[in-house]
């Protein structure tokens, strides 16, 4: 099993590079894990307790979760993960993705190459790397349209955790990148470079294998 994790800034364009790796490899080859799904849960917590956490932090998220999934997937047994749903800020009691074991798995998150312990179970680590005028405009969209916020709340949640996190956890694990790919999904090159070297994997190459990514 090959594993790559794709990580990079709120709005970078993590998800659309990912679904271009997947559309050029074949859907029925690759199993898509989004770490947005295993936030924390604070169903236990008021709305305005949960409103009060910071969901940019590293530890915002249920890594060990996510590494137990993937052991699982390893072994050729499929995984249940949560749903989570950002309008009440708690994973959903009513519905889970399975995800099923396959040749190729993509992680992409905000903190997919910030955590060491994650870090460690990625063959091929990723960082899209987009402007950040850019992203939080992407960002400010994206709120609005599907997580039913106002600007208010996105400009005091950007100025408060987005962008003191992006600058003391997200953009320093771009260092561990083995491919950084700038302005994401507009990269075509990018792109087409890490779907070469996935199916490079998939159709057993030698030397890939004598690098040591199998």
């Amino acid at each position: 099993m090959l594993i790559i994790g794709i990580a990079g800034g709120t709005g970078s364009g993590k998800t659309t590079v990912a679904r271009s790796v997947i559309d050029r490899l074949g859907t029925d080859k690759v199993t898509f894990i989004s770490q947005d799904n295993y936030y924390k849960d604070h169903s236990h917590l008021d709305m305005e307790a949960r409103a009060e956490i910071n969901y940019d932090h590293p530890l915002a998220f249920d890594n060990d979760l996510l590494i137990e999934h993937l052991s699982l997937l390893k072994t050729g047994k499929p995984a249940s993960a949560p749903v989570y749903d950002f309008t009440v800020h708690a994973r959903s009691t009513s519905h889970t993705i399975e995800l099923q074991p396959n040749n190729i798995v993509i992680i992409e998150g905000l903190h997919v190459l910030s955590d060491e312990k994650l870090r460690e179970q990625l063959n091929i680590k990723v960082f899209v790397d987009t402007d950040p005028d850019v992203r939080i405009m992407r960002r400010v969209l994206r709120d609005i349209e599907e997580r039913g916020r106002t600007i208010r709340s996105i400009n005091t949640q950007y100025l408060t955790t987005v962008k003191p996190m992006h600058e003391a956890f997200i953009e320093p694990s771009k260092k561990y990148a083995d491919l950084i790919i700038p302005e994401g999904g507009q990269n075509e090159v990018g792109i087409e470079l890490l779907s070469v070297l996935t199916a490079k994997y998939l159709s057993g190459d030698q030397q890939w294998n004598s690098a040591g990514r199998n």
